[in-house]
């Protein structure tokens, strides 16, 4: 593949938001707490496309760490974490941030490292 070609398609998007997706059994102390994520990652899909937001990039992703914190998705540029809860969450998180380039403070995670 033609890592030219590549670099062009990487820089089309404008935000990339990579929505953790990891289900773990409930004896696991870390899983995240049900309801699944995939209900939430799937309205921020449909979000996207239907603002038309063309320009901004959505991939669930395995684990992207502290899943006792809740469904976390993770915005670049600018590595925003937000805990995204409900479908409105994710609504205000794609109208404010994607769309408008205003970071949503109410949802955002500082993630600590040990």
């Amino acid at each position: 593949m033609n890592s030219e070609k590549n670099l062009i398609f990487l820089s089309s998007y404008r935000n990339h938001v990579f929505g953790c997706n990891t289900q773990r059994p409930p004896s696991i102390p870390t899983a995240v707490a049900p309801p699944p994520a995939q209900g939430l990652w799937d309205r921020m899909g449909e979000a996207i496309e239907g603002q038309g937001l063309n320009d901004v990039g959505f991939a669930t992703a395995g684990r992207l760490g502290s899943c006792t914190s809740g469904p976390l998705l993770v915005v670049y540029s600018g590595a925003v974490w937000y805990r995204a809860s409900t479908p409105e969450d994710v609504d205000e998180i794609v109208n404010s941030h994607l769309k408008q380039g205003k970071r949503v403070d109410r949802f955002v995670m500082v993630l600590k490292r040990s």
